[in-house]
Parts: C-alpha cells; sequence; structure tokens
C-alpha cells in the first residue's frame, strides 16, 4: 500500500497492482490497494481465461490488463493452439469483462516477434469486443528505437483506439523504445519505480519521466519533486538495491569526486550536472577519494565549519589522497578526524561506547544491550531486531535518544580479507535533523565493527 499510494502522489494514471489470479494473499494485497480510494485506476493482471477475470472482479478493481500471446511462439510452445483459438479467447474474454463493467486494456504478448497483420487484425476485433485500449508488448527486449518508431506509426493508423507501449530491458533499450513508441503515437507507456521487473526490468518511471520533461519539454504530470522518495521507498520495502550508477537515482548520480569536476561546480552547477538534483527530490554530494582537489576539500571542510589556510588545506588534501590511493572511501567522520589532527583540535566524542552484549539464535529473538556514556552520564538500554547488528543499532539508538533523534539511512558491509576471521568494513549513513554524515567501522567482529560505524557517525551528528 506504501507503495501505491507514493505512485498516486507521483501522479501516476493508472497502477497494475498484481495479478489476482495468482492467490489469496495477491488478491488481499489488490483489494487492500483499492480500499486507499487512490485516485489512479487500480489494475489487475489477467490472462485471456474468464476465471482470472473472476478473481480481478472479486478484488473491485477499475480495470484489467488483457494479456493474449500473440507470437506464433508462445502461442504453439506456450499455449499449444492456434492464432484462431488465441483470437476467439481475446474476444471471448473481453466481452465478458466488459459485460461485467471492466476498463479493459488488451495487451499482445511477445507483439514484437508477432507477425503485424495478424496483431493489427486481433487489435480490430479486440476493440470491436469492448476493448478500451490496446497495448504492445516487447516482452524480450528485442525492439530498436527505429523499429519501433516504424511499428506504432503503422499500428496507431490502423486502429482506432489508444496504444500503449509496454517494454523489457534485456538489451538496456526499455527506455529508447518505450520514447521512440510515444513519438510515434503511443498514448500511454508502462513503466516501474527503478526499473524493475522480470530479468533485466522494465522500463524505468524516472528515466522515462524525466527525458520527456527535461529533453522532450514536455509535461508529464508526474511530481517529480516526489520521484527519488519513490525509488527509495520501492528499494526499501522490495529489498532490490539501486546500482550506485544507475541514472538519476543511483547513488552517484548527482555524487561528485573529481576535483575539476568540483571546482567547476563552485563556478556554475551545470557544468557537471544536466539538472538540478532538487528536481528530483535530491541532494548535491560531494565525496573525497583519491580524485580529490582542492575545491572538493575546500568545501567539504568549509561546510564542517573549520577554516584553513594553504598549508593546512594541502596537508588535508594528502592525507584524504593517502586513503583513497589504499581503495578507501573516505567519510565525513574521516575528514573530519584527519582536519581535526591537522588542525592539532582534541575534541572529546559526547557518546561512548562502556560495554555490550548480544544474545541471537536460530529460536532466540536476537536482542541486545548496551552500556554507554553520552555527556558523561551513563546510559544502559536494551533492544531487539532482525539479527544482532540490528538489535545493537536499535540500542544504541535508544541511548542516545536524549540528545537527538538519529536515523540509519544506509547500511553497508564488505568483507576486507577471506576466511571466517575475515575483517569486515561497515558504511553507514546517518541522518539527524536534516543533516546527513557517512563514516566507517573496520573490526573482524561485524557487530563491533557495526557499532564503531554508528558511534562515529553520532558523535558527527551531534
Amino acid at each position: 500500500m506504501a507503495i501505491a499510494t507514493k505512485l498516486d502522489e507521483l501522479g501516476v494514471d493508472v497502477i497494475e497492482a498484481g495479478s489476482a489470479i495468482t492467490s489469496e494473499g495477491e488478491r488481499e494485497s489488490i483489494r487492500a490497494v483499492v480500499a486507499e480510494g487512490l485516485n489512479a485506476e487500480i489494475c489487475s493482471y489477467c490472462r485471456i481465461i474468464q476465471q482470472d477475470v473472476d478473481h480481478a472482479l472479486s478484488c473491485d478493481v477499475d480495470s484489467i490488463h488483457l494479456v493474449a500471446p500473440v507470437s506464433d511462439l508462445h502461442i504453439s510452445v506456450k499455449l499449444r493452439k492456434d492464432r484462431e483459438t488465441v483470437r476467439q479467447m481475446a474476444i471471448d474474454t473481453t466481452e465478458y469483462a466488459k459485460e461485467h463493467g471492466l476498463i479493459v486494456e488488451l495487451s499482445g504478448e511477445d507483439a514484437s516477434r508477432a507477425d503485424l497483420e495478424f496483431l493489427k487484425s486481433l487489435y480490430i476485433d479486440g476493440i470491436g469486443a469492448g476493448a478500451d485500449r490496446l497495448c504492445f508488448c516487447d516482452t524480450v527486449g528485442l525492439l530498436i528505437p527505429e523499429k519501433t518508431d516504424a511499428i506504432f506509426r503503422d499500428i496507431t493508423s490502423a486502429v482506432n483506439a489508444p496504444v500503449s507501449i509496454h517494454c523489457h530491458d534485456d538489451f538496456g533499450l526499455a527506455t529508447a523504445n518505450t520514447i521512440a513508441a510515444l513519438r510515434a503515437g503511443a498514448k500511454q507507456a508502462h513503466v516501474t519505480i527503478n526499473g524493475i521487473g522480470e530479468r533485466a526490468g522494465n522500463a524505468s518511471l524516472e528515466e522515462v519521466v524525466m527525458t520527456i520533461e527535461w529533453l522532450y519539454k514536455y509535461k508529464t504530470g508526474i511530481n517529480t519533486m516526489d520521484i527519488f522518495k519513490a525509488s527509495r521507498l520501492v528499494s526499501r520495502l522490495t529489498g532490490i538495491p539501486v546500482a550506485p550508477n544507475k541514472s538519476l537515482v543511483g547513488g552517484n548520480a548527482f555524487t561528485h569526486e573529481a576535483g575539476i569536476h568540483v571546482h567547476g561546480l563552485l563556478a556554475d552547477t551545470s557544468t557537471y550536472e544536466p539538472i538540478k538534483p532538487e528536481v528530483i527530490g535530491r541532494e548535491r554530494k560531494i565525496v573525497l577519494g583519491k580524485h580529490a582537489g582542492k575545491s572538493s576539500v575546500t568545501l567539504a571542510v568549509k561546510e564542517m565549519g573549520f577554516d584553513v589556510d594553504d598549508t593546512q588545506l594541502n596537508e588535508i588534501l594528502s592525507r584524504v589522497k593517502e586513503l583513497g590511493d589504499h581503495g578507501k572511501r573516505v567519510t565525513d567522520a574521516d575528514l573530519q578526524s584527519i582536519t581535526e589532527t591537522v588542525l592539532n583540535i582534541q575534541k572529546e566524542a559526547k557518546v561512548i561506547l562502556e560495554e555490550y552484549t548480544v544474545v541471537s539464535g536460530n529460536k532466540v529473538t536476537p536482542t541486545a544491550s548496551v552500556k554507554l556514556r553520552v555527556d558523561g552520564r551513563e546510559v544502559v538500554e536494551a533492544g531487539i531486531g532482525d539479527g544482532p547488528v540490528d538489535a545493537t543499532i536499535a540500542s544504541i539508538k535508544k541511548g542516545v535518544a536524549s540528545i537527538g533523534n538519529v536515523q540509519l539511512e544506509e547500511y553497508h558491509v564488505d568483507a576486507i580479507t577471506g576466511g571466517t576471521d575475515a575483517l569486515v568494513e561497515v558504511l553507514v549513513k546517518l541522518s539527524r535533523e536534516g543533516k546527513i554524515v557517512t563514516s566507517r567501522g573496520a573490526r573482524t567482529d561485524i557487530v563491533m565493527a557495526s557499532v564503531e560505524a554508528v558511534l562515529n557517525g553520532i558523535n558527527r551528528l551531534i
């Protein structure tokens, strides 16, 4: 429901909430989405079988995405039928759905490998049976933009109904083909947040929307400011991480390290950014590593509230590059520590770990207790979690609640060495009252490495 609500807030017109035939659990989920009373049309995926429509009706959806296999490969191998049987099944199921008050989008599965004349004739028969919309599915991502353009100019001139485009990304062309179809007459695009979907996924909502809005200068009606929030929500709830180099919503998309880039950004952000990150609800991030230059270090140090002269700046830059040369990502906590060392600033941590205990097992709820010294006071807290790390971090958050509400935004762990006694490095991103920092911990004990990373970050935030 959280994802459906966010899609509604984005301004998405139709939400395919699931396939009602799948299971009772799937039907409960679809009903829950319908019950939210969203502005979007709520749709269920159906095969050209009456039973699928009946299950969709039981969920009180507005529409169905009625999918008919149209390539000879799918008709003969998957269905073990012939073209005319499939045509009649599509007509009969469309008529049945319309008789029961559903909006019908009749979809040609594997259309990019189908005989185009057969596909057009099936579409025309579907419209005669009452279909409201049609859909062309590039089921295994075989289209190229030039071919897409030709096909859609042909289809849209031959049928009297809106045609949608549904692209898969097997060759990385889903967005390009979707745009080509829209330019050639398609009235609707099937997209997914972060491009998730079968195999290599589907056309990405964020890529399609921002291409239309920024490159073709056409308003989509999508609330672009919510794109990044939707991306993070979908990633968290599906458990599918977004690749760092993913366009627009990937971690690196508005992150800059190279000194020459940062120097340009300080003069004009458009030098190395096609759009301002705020347009999709993001913020620009300067990270430090072996490619860092004086401009990026100066900016980062200044944001921390330090003033440094040229000699101190060169020393900080030298130490940052040294860490980068060893393959280390320089976190905010690292930079603060380096800067304070160079400036000879002695700063006592406000939160110090005295001890922690963790109990975990296959039949035990993971539980942790911590003893902290917070601003000189002893604090003892306990918590539970999905595992020993989660339980320990939950305990620490409770322990520091009196001095700030700290949220764990991201958590990443890597084994630096091999073996069961491997040295592990934990990177975390923490936030408090709009301020975000990154920090690191490295130990052979993953729980202790996580504690170290979190406490380093907390002491930076407070």
